[in-house]
């Protein structure tokens, strides 16, 4: 039988504790988030649509992206028991010099149209976690301006080869002078991909007046008193702005790009280089045997070709073939810390996040930039303390299987190189 009584007030406040209330409206937000996934939405209520699409969409049907997505949740992991992991280093030696987490932020083009505080936001919140940010050639933030931002921490600069090709090799010594120490070269984007959302958005630079798109701003004027109070909206380091995203890329990049190309930037770069858009394991070989000193696999974020090879699907098999010793790095798909320790279990050496750095910055500038890296800072923590490894160095392919959906139904032909590109120079 239960004996009750009547409540005792003082045993009730010894239960209970009301939580202060939190006034900064952004703060609060920002803490209710509790995964990228939360920042997203947090982003898309404050961002009108066309800015939001740019970021969050990919290519034509958007399988490469959704592909991406599906592998990293499609992993089973192998915790150790009884190896005690009470504090965890996730610090990480990358391209010559020191990383506190195993990732980055890589380089994304129109940043400051998603939220003012753009470039800037994002390397000043890694130069604070001590990792390294990636300027992106398409930035709206200068080479000058991001070294200003993030001036004890490191920054990597992301180079499209232009048509006019003086244009590449200028940025390429500015950021040399600005003492950017490695160089990202791009090698996925000889034309645009069709990126339909921005098409049926009417997305351009600079955004053009519609009555959707002023419809669509009327519950977020903090978003248009931010654009139209602060600097024009341009890019930093090119003089063409206008246009739709696609029209711009095809006026400015060159479908003619090849290892010539790499060579001439490897000549003028004095840092560290890497290759980023490798997409198959053939590639991946030629790059490392050439001396590249490293490359990033990568298909653009699923806004290239869709349908292309799921860079965390291609990690194991480029790693078995380059060697366990070759910087292979990884980019697309990653929303959540157990991504990052899942690539690095199959032998990445780094990591990069795209859209999950710009889903805090919309969702709340640099504060939300911090977010996102503690968010996957907690998960990457979290997720190495529950396999049971106390380091990076720990983590091996045992610790992971990759679940699979997608099989081919027979095996591929062997890669062959083709036949205008053999006798071509591979020194890079």
């Amino acid at each position: 039988m239960v004996q009750r009584q009547l409540p005792n007030p003082a045993e009730l406040l010894e239960l209970m504790s009301f939580k202060k209330p939190e006034l900064n409206g952004r703060k609060r937000r920002l803490e209710s988030a509790l995964t990228v996934a939360d920042l997203r939405v947090i982003a898309k209520r404050r961002t009108p649509k066309a800015a939001f699409d740019y970021t969050d969409g990919a290519a034509e049907g958007e399988l490469s992206l959704a592909r991406a997505r599906q592998a990293f949740e499609d992993i089973e992991f192998h915790p150790d028991i009884l190896r005690p992991a009470a504090v965890v280093d996730t610090s990480v030696q990358i391209l010559g010099g020191p990383s506190a987490l195993p990732f980055g932020i890589a380089p994304t083009g129109f940043t400051r149209l998603m939220q003012t505080e753009g470039e800037s936001a994002g390397a000043a919140a890694a130069g604070a976690a001590g990792i390294p940010f990636t300027l992106s050639t398409l930035g709206t933030t200068s080479i000058e301006d991001v070294k200003a931002a993030n001036p004890g921490g490191r920054n990597w600069f992301q180079l499209y080869v232009m048509r006019d090709r003086e244009i590449s090799y200028g940025l390429v010594q500015r950021a040399a002078a600005a003492g950017f120490d490695t160089l990202q070269f791009t090698v996925d984007t000889p034309v645009a991909g069709a990126r339909l959302r921005d098409k049926r958005n009417g997305f351009s630079i600079p955004p053009q007046l519609t009555v959707g798109t002023i419809v669509n701003a009327i519950p977020r004027p903090w978003w248009w008193y931010d654009f139209l109070t602060t600097p024009k909206l341009e890019f930093a380091s090119l003089s063409t702005t206008g246009g739709t995203v696609g029209e711009l890329l095809n006026a400015a990049m060159d479908p003619t790009i090849s290892y010539d190309d790499l060579a001439v930037i490897r000549d003028l770069w004095p840092g560290k280089i890497v290759v980023k858009g490798v997409q198959n394991v053939a590639d991946s070989v030629r790059l490392i045997d050439a001396g590249v000193d490293g490359i990033i696999l990568s298909n653009h974020g699923g806004r290239q070709l869709d349908r292309a090879p799921v860079p965390f699907h291609l990690l194991p098999k480029v790693v078995r073939e380059v060697g366990k010793d070759a910087t292979v790095m990884i980019d697309t798909g990653i929303m959540n810390g157990a991504d990052i320790v899942a690539a690095l279990a199959l032998g990445a050496k780094f990591t990069l996040i795209g859209r999950a750095y710009l889903y805090g910055l919309m969702a709340g500038g640099r504060q939300g930039v911090d977010r996102t890296i503690q968010i996957l800072r907690t998960e990457i923590e979290r997720t190495m303390q529950l396999l049971g490894v106390a380091t990076i160095a720990e983590l091996e392919p045992r610790h992971v299987t990759q679940l699979t959906r997608l099989q081919p139904l027979s095996d591929p032909a062997p890669t062959r190189t083709p036949a205008r590109a053999r006798g071509t120079s591979t020194k890079a």
